[in-house]
């Protein structure tokens, strides 16, 4: 995902740029349905109100029982094509998944927290196509788990909404649907029958000769279809493209004919956007006689420290606005034994929030740096290469090691740490395409002792709880106050040394 440049944010040519003041105002990006990058892989994510059957359409998409498609409550489900049939668990806190059987007998692992994801992957023609993405009920998501799932609509690009004939769109579902209107994804909704089927509807119609009333044929499915549509139209307008599905049987061929074209269309849309080689991706790139070398070095210390003291608010103040979320559920919704599912999507949201700013407050620099010593705006393949370089000299940084690294929330209100790419990617409810960013992602989560701690029954202490949220948010402030000034430093140091080695040979990239 990559939005557009940060407010704030340096970007040659704009304001604050080489002729400005480095600034990096205080950010306002926030989690959110965006473009889709023509990297990431076709997913349709699927979702919807809990009791609408969403498992049982799915598996008849796939061919397959609906027993294989259960995961541990909280769990996203992500369904790709292999050719051996195969399941495994992606828990935080652990270097390596868990695997356990792909039938529908197999027992999961004992995990002593649940998975973020479960992989199924499925010998399943579809699947050649486009991935599935299974998401928790939209009705236990609350703010955090809507962000996190409106972000995993926007990379896959197709959003897949079941709900139930007896149900209604509630508050979250249409805020969800809302902001799924505002971006360039397809929209498909499917209706179910109802827990008594589907509604038995007739309508009447006089006859002139005798005056009685006697039914005409409708569809009962249909008329549930038209009903949810209007409802929802009265609400969201914008989804007036959105394309609707009765499921009468466990075969729909015309859900799944439209779910193929989609993603033949959207394949060539996507595969248009990246051209077969980026302007400056090849070739020498010389740095200019009359380079500026030395007010370079200064801008980009100072623009360093500016961009990772904007995150760092702005990181807290999300915090602050968790930490309110959290005591509120506490005292009236989830209770003590929910609070470990609660705070962990809060800190995947803050996560993925962390991740995007620093990779666009980075991009910003790295574009702005380069542009002061070649005393132009470079192109976007140039920009990629010194990225690359600049990744490079990470690992010749001693502060520049273990950046991927996972912060753990323990039972005792601290943070620990466990570092390595496996481990960060046990944290992704959704991964996408391969990062090519200069820093790896930002990680945090529940440690499976925090879990076991709540769930105990001698812990049902509304009270002890609050102030152990308290502690926690106020250690993971401070921890990831520390890895956001650390990361700046780093590249900092990094695209430094890269920008002085072109200056004194004249070359920037050979």
């Amino acid at each position: 995902m990559r939005p557009g440049p940060l407010p704030g944010v340096d970007v040659p040519g704009g304001p604050g740029g080489a002729a400005g003041l480095p600034r990096c105002a205080p950010l306002t990006t926030r989690l959110g349905v965006t473009e889709p990058a023509s990297d990431e892989p076709l997913t349709v994510v699927a979702a919807g109100p809990g009791g609408a059957a969403r498992r049982e359409v799915l598996a008849a998409l796939l061919g397959v029982p609906s027993g294989m498609l259960v995961v541990p409550t909280g769990s996203t489900l992500l369904v790709r094509h292999d050719r051996t049939a195969t399941r495994v668990a992606y828990v935080p806190g652990y270097s390596k998944p868990h695997s356990y059987g792909a039938d529908q007998a197999a027992a999961g692992p004992a995990l002593a927290r649940p998975p973020r994801r479960v992989e199924l992957h499925l010998p399943e023609p579809l699947l050649r196509h486009f991935a599935l993405l299974d998401t928790p009920d939209t009705d236990t998501l609350g703010v955090a788990g809507g962000r996190v799932l409106l972000d995993a609509v926007g990379r896959g690009g197709a959003l897949l909404f079941v709900i139930g004939a007896d149900q209604a769109f509630g508050a979250a579902e249409l805020h969800l649907l809302t902001q799924v209107a505002r971006a360039s994804v397809a929209v498909f909704f499917v209706v179910t029958p109802g827990a008594g089927g589907w509604a038995t509807t007739a309508e009447t119609a006089g006859t002139e000769d005798t005056g009685e009333s006697v039914p005409s044929p409708v569809d009962p499915a249909e008329v549930s279809v038209e009903a949810h549509r209007a409802a929802l139209l009265a609400a969201v307008p914008s989804l007036a493209e959105a394309r609707w599905f009765p499921v009468h049987q466990a075969e729909h061929p015309g859900l799944r004919r439209a779910l193929v074209g989609w993603a033949a269309d959207e394949g060539l849309r996507r595969a248009s956007l990246q051209p077969p080689e980026l302007p400056g991706e090849r070739g020498r790139v010389s740095v200019p006689p009359d380079a500026d070398a030395g007010a370079w070095s200064e801008w980009l210390e100072r623009q360093s420290r500016s961009c990772a003291r904007s995150i760092r608010q702005h990181l807290a103040l999300e915090l602050a606005n968790a930490h309110l979320r959290v005591v509120q559920e506490i005292v009236f919704g989830v209770g003590c034994k929910g609070l470990p599912q609660l705070l962990d999507r809060e800190m995947e949201a803050l996560s993925l929030l962390a991740t995007v700013q620093c990779d666009e407050a980075v991009r910003a620099i790295v574009d702005e740096a380069a542009a002061r010593v070649l005393g132009a705006p470079v192109a976007e393949g140039v920009r990629r290469r010194i990225a690359r370089a600049t990744r490079l000299r990470l690992a010749d940084q001693q502060s520049g090691r273990d950046l991927d690294r996972v912060l753990l929330v323990t039972s005792t209100a601290g943070v620990g740490d466990l570092t390595g790419a496996a481990a960060l990617d046990a944290l992704a409810g959704h991964p996408g395409a391969p990062r090519d960013e200069v820093l790896p992602p930002v990680g945090v989560a529940l440690s499976g002792g925090c879990w076991q701690h709540w769930r105990s029954p001698g812990n049902d202490d509304p009270s002890g709880a609050r102030s152990w949220a308290q502690r926690a948010l106020r250690e993971v402030e401070l921890e990831l106050c520390r890895e956001v000034s650390r990361r700046f430093e780093v590249i900092r140091l990094s695209l430094g040394a890269v920008l002085s080695d072109a200056l004194d040979h004249g070359i920037l990239l050979a």
